[in-house]
């Protein structure tokens, strides 16, 4: 908590309702602009969320995030079926 935010940061902020691995590409191309310090993207993120996605962060046990990495994986694997899926003609042949 102790490390620096730069200022003017702005992000489109996530609610939960579109691909989180779009989010997080944006995000992070925006994060790499300033910094790749683990400890201020960890810090940065949830200035991104909005809705129930920063509910979500907020109920987070503490301490249980020990890097971005982890961050990321959970952020994913909440958020994994709201994944934009690619329709090949096996997914629309099973559609009924």
């Amino acid at each position: 908590m102790e490390a620096d935010i730069p200022l003017g940061w702005k992000m489109e902020r996530y609610d939960g309702t579109t691909d989180p691995d779009e989010h997080l590409d944006a995000f992070l191309t925006q994060a790499n602009l300033y910094t790749n310090d683990d400890v201020i993207l960890c810090r940065v993120l949830p200035t991104s969320l909005k809705g129930a996605t920063l509910t979500w962060y907020g109920e987070l046990p503490p301490r249980s995030i020990d890097s971005f990495n982890t961050l990321v994986k959970r952020f994913s694997v909440q958020y994994a079926t709201n994944r934009s899926h690619r329709m090949t003609l096996t997914s629309l042949t099973n559609l009924r």
